[in-house]
Parts: structure tokens; sequence; C-alpha cells
């Protein structure tokens, strides 16, 4: 990695971390599940609504502690699943794997996940980006609706 890819992928990274797009709570909550690594501590807490027919990803929000690299990645792929439909997500899953293990790449309008790829040379990081990813498949996979409103605040 060039010094110029490695400032790149540390402010992406900072960025994402310390300033997510998609932190906090859904209203409604549809699906919620909770993912952690004991072994570094990494905490993440996914919730989602989803559309009328619960084939789509509405919105999809975290909260949770952990290192940068889980934070930001947790950011990124709320971003990439945004609109998608389940199973758009599910294969996106997979593809965020593959990618992080440097078998594929992704391309326009995902190319940004691939700022994660080169953390495939830290093993030990590789379960702190793919936390919120295996905790978004668990979501997903249960067939329970988890339904939660929150009174708005008017």
């Amino acid at each position: 990695m060039t010094t110029n890819q490695r400032r790149v992928y540390q402010q992406v990274i900072l960025s994402h971390a310390r300033k997510p797009q998609n932190k906090g709570i859904t209203n409604p909550v549809h699906r919620q599940h909770q993912g952690e690594n004991p072994y570094c501590g990494d905490r993440i807490n996914l919730t989602l609504a989803l559309d009328k027919t619960e084939n789509k990803i509405e919105d999809i929000k975290f909260e949770g502690s952990g290192c940068a690299l889980c934070l930001a990645s947790a950011d990124l792929m709320a971003s990439a699943v945004k609109g998608k439909s389940i199973a758009e997500a599910l294969l996106l899953v997979e593809k965020f794997r593959q990618m992080v293990v440097g078998e594929i790449q992704f391309q326009p309008p995902l190319e940004k996940l691939n700022i994660m790829q080169s953390i495939s040379q830290f093993p030990m990081r590789v379960k702190c980006v793919t936390l919120s990813w295996h905790t978004l498949k668990v979501a997903l996979a249960t067939d329970e609706i988890q339904y939660h409103e929150f009174p708005s605040k008017s």
C-alpha cells in the first residue's frame, strides 16, 4: 500500500468511525440483532425497518462500541444495504466476505467498500470489519419480525 493509499484509507475509516451517518435506532424496528466479538470487545446492535412487504430494507441503523474499523465497517455496511431487498443484502454480505479476503473487488457504486480489503493482511482484524456484516446476516435470516415503534418527539 502506498503512502497516499494509506492516508486515504485512514481518512475514510476515521471519518466513518467518528461521524457515522447511520448511527441510532430505526423507528419502527422490524428486525434487531446484537453481535459481539468477545476477543476484542467490539459490540454492534443493528436495527432494521422493512417496507410493507417485509422484503426491502427501508432503513438500517447501528449502535455500538469498538475499534474504528468495526464502527466504520458498520456505517459503510448500513449505507450499502439501505434500499436493497433482503436477498440482495444477503448476497452483499457474502460478497463483502469475499472482498475482505481478496477474492473480488466491488465495482461502482459500491467501490468504497474496497477500502476494507487491505485488512486481509491482518487476520486478527478481519473479525472487526466483518462483525456488523455477520450481525446483519443473522438479523435478516430470522423469520421472526420484531416490531417496536417508538413515540415521535412532538
